[in-house]
Formats: C-alpha cells, structure tokens, sequence
C-alpha cells in the first residue's frame, strides 16, 4: 500500500519502487527524482494541480524532454509531485491537495508553484526536484526551504512536453539539498558553451542595488547584507580571488512597480490564452485564489498587453545591463515563509508576501536570466535566500560562481539541512 503523503505526491511517492525508472547509465545515476506535475510522462496524465482538469486529461503518449533527459541519464522517477493550481502562485497552499510540509520551519507554508518538488527534496524523499519557474516558482520554494535552486535561462532547455503557464517567462528549473547535485544536473540539462567552459574565467565583480533590500522584510535584508559583505570582504586566496561589490542605484520605485505590472499583464494574458477556454467552463472546479487571479486574467486587454510588452522591453535591456559580466545579488523572497495560520488562501499575508516577492523575482523572468538561489538563514534560524543573477546563458558557471559564494559565508549564514 502506497502511503505517500498526498500533499506532495500526486502519484507515486514510494522511495522503494520508483514511478519511471532510470532509462540509461551517467553522471545521474542513483539519483532520485520528483518531477512537477505540469511535464509529459508517457503512460501518464498531467493534473496541473486540479483534481477536475486530472479526470479529463489524456494519457501522455510521450515525456517531457527535459524528464527524458533526466532519464537518460541516470536518475529514476520516483513520482509526480504536486503543484500549485496551473502553476499561478508561489504559495504552495494548493485548497484542493492541501500545504506540504517544511521542514526546516514547520508551521509555515511551503512556497510554490513547485511545492511538492521542493518539499519531496527537502525531506530527503528524492535528491532533485524538478519544477519550473515563471515568476519565482523555483526561487521562493527553495529559499523558504532552505534548498538550493536553480531558474534556467529562457529557453535554454527545452520545454517541449511541459504544460505552459506564460511562454513568454516559463522556464524549467530545479531544486537540490546541495550545490554539486544543482550543478550536475546543469551538466545534463544544459551542454557547455564551448570545449573551454571549464576555463571561463568567472565574474570577480557583485552587484547590488541597496533599494531592493529595502522592500523586504528586515530579517531577510539582514541576512543577505551579511552574506554580501560577508563574501566580499573575505580574504583572497587561489581559489577564491578577491569579489569587488558594485553598487547601483537602481530605477525608482514608481519605474519598478511598473515593470511589476508588465511582467503581470503579460504572464496573466498568456495564462488565460493558455487556459481561459477550459477555465471559463469550469469556474466551481477551480481554488478561489487561483481563480480569482484567472478572473483578472480575463479582463486584460490585446491594448494592455502591448503596452506592457513595450514596457517590458526596456526593462530587459536595463536589468542585462546591471548584470553585465558580474553577479546581481538580491534577496529571494520578500521574507521567511508566512505561518500556516496566518496563510489564508488568498487573504491578505499571501497577496501582500507574493506582491513583495514578485517585485523581486520578476526581475529574471522580465531579463530571461538564469538565477541560483543560495540557502542562508535569518538571525533567529528561518530559512531565507540570496538570489544571484548571472548573464544569459552562463547558467553553470553560475552554478560554479554560486558554489564558490558559498563557500565564502560566514559560518552563520549556512543553512545545514536538519531532516537528514
């Protein structure tokens, strides 16, 4: 009898018996994996999150080529994990699967749309969890978590099989308890640059932007300011070279809020095109959070849409701009994962927290930039995040960059993985 927590796990589950084995011998072999329940598994149906859209969906006749990849080399399917409702939140507090667990802050929420990923690694249920990230999906699950987590650049992995949210930002992304298991899984996902990658010389030059910090709660600014300075006043050795921090001013707060609007304008009419249809017949099937935002998504206008695509042009450039050769650094989540109890589903704490995250992460998904989210912890021991960003395409070296970043932090800013 299969007894998989059923937060987690849409099917399968059972560490012993894997859904999918392995199909090939390489650098995954031995590792376990959940696989988002928005990807293609041959035998299979896609849930999305919804019980509804699960009983009319099709079997899958092939597999998503990320998952066959992942196959290919190695690792072993240990089963479909949920997801938040078509992928629309970052919550995790999926009304009709329930909240997984976090273990590393029991009583609070567990961060989404790649909830049960996130929660299947964090446990020590499988070594990768594969998800996706749009705006945050990856990020916001693996710093609540204390995982580490990794965005791909847009359209740098194919995303043939996996159901879309918004085209325009969805990316494949996945999460790890450590840095080499983020970084081997790159290996396979995404072929080196050139022969020489290993040669890349890697950015000495950090960048931040000090306003970012301040719209975050202070717990969190804290914790990655001393992560920041932490790294880049370490002392220089052969393997570390000495980190220049750069700092920036920035757009204004108006100009930052606007690229928030069209980063959302954007995402919800390429949602309600991708859905809409479905949804506008199955209102009472859908969680009221997830379908209040889809009600929304409905409203937008071609006029609104192309105002904000304009927008979002500019900021394009602007964000590859201040990532240039080096490193932007920010904070991942906009504070700790929220209490359960105070989690309404949809109440004020989420859309408040999602609003003040989304200022954050819509800065990769706007700029189509790979991002690693490095596990730190706030004073009080509540798993937090710092998000780099690197340059488009420079996805492992980012991952090495990344590594080497953490093995600069103070000892207080680890984040050592307490469920094992």
């Amino acid at each position: 009898m299969n007894t998989a927590d059923p937060t987690i796990w849409r099917a399968g589950g059972d560490p012993t018996a894997p859904l999918v084995p392995s199909s090939g011998v390489g650098p995954l072999a031995g590792q376990s994996l959940a696989v988002k329940d928005l990807y293609a598994l041959a035998g299979h149906r896609i849930g999305a999150g919804n019980p509804t859209w699960l009983a009319e969906a099709a079997e899958q006749t092939s597999t998503a080529s990320a998952v066959k990849q992942l196959l290919e080399a190695g690792a072993a399917i240990t089963g479909i994990a949920q997801t938040d409702e078509f992928a629309l939140s970052l919550a995790g507090t999926n009304q009709h699967y329930g909240t997984p667990p976090t273990p590393a802050a029991p009583g609070r929420i567990s961060g989404g749309s790649s909830s049960g990923s996130a929660a299947a690694v964090a446990l020590g249920q499988v070594s990768i969890g594969l998800g996706t990230d749009t705006g945050g999906s990856i990020r916001v699950p693996a710093s609540y978590q204390g995982l580490w987590g990794m965005r791909s650049t847009h359209d740098a992995i194919s995303r043939e099989g996996l159901l879309p949210l918004a085209q325009s930002f969805d990316t494949v992304g996945w999460m790890t308890r450590d840095a080499e298991t983020l970084g081997l899984v790159a290996e396979v996902l995404l072929p080196a640059r050139d022969e020489a990658a290993q040669d890349v010389t890697l950015p000495t030059e950090l960048t931040v932007i000090p306003r970012l910090f301040d719209q975050v709660q202070p717990e969190v600014a804290d914790a990655v300011r001393a992560a920041v300075d932490g790294v880049t006043t370490a002392p220089q050795d052969t393997l570390h070279p000495r980190l220049h921090l750069k700092r920036l001013e920035g757009v204004t707060p108006e100009m930052h809020a606007a690229w928030l609007e069209a980063f959302r304008v954007i995402q919800m009419r390429e949602a309600w095109a991708n859905h809409g249809e479905w949804i506008s017949t199955h209102w009472e099937a859908m969680a009221d959070d997830v379908g209040a935002r889809f009600r929304t998504a409905s409203q937008f206008s071609a006029d609104q849409e192309q105002q904000a695509r304009a927008l979002a042009a500019g900021a394009r450039r602007i964000i590859r701009e201040w990532v240039g050769d080096s490193v932007l650094a920010l904070p991942s989540a906009a504070g700790p994962a929220p209490l359960r109890s105070e989690a309404a589903l949809g109440g004020d704490v989420i859309e408040e927290h999602r609003r003040g995250t989304m200022m954050l992460t819509c800065l990769a998904g706007l700029a189509g930039l790979p991002a690693v989210n490095v596990p730190l912890r706030t004073a009080a021991g509540l798993p937090t995040g710092v998000c780099l960003l690197g340059a488009a395409g420079s996805d492992r070296e980012l991952i090495r960059w990344a590594q080497q970043f953490h093995a600069r932090l103070p000892s207080t800013q680890e984040i050592h993985d307490e469920a094992q």
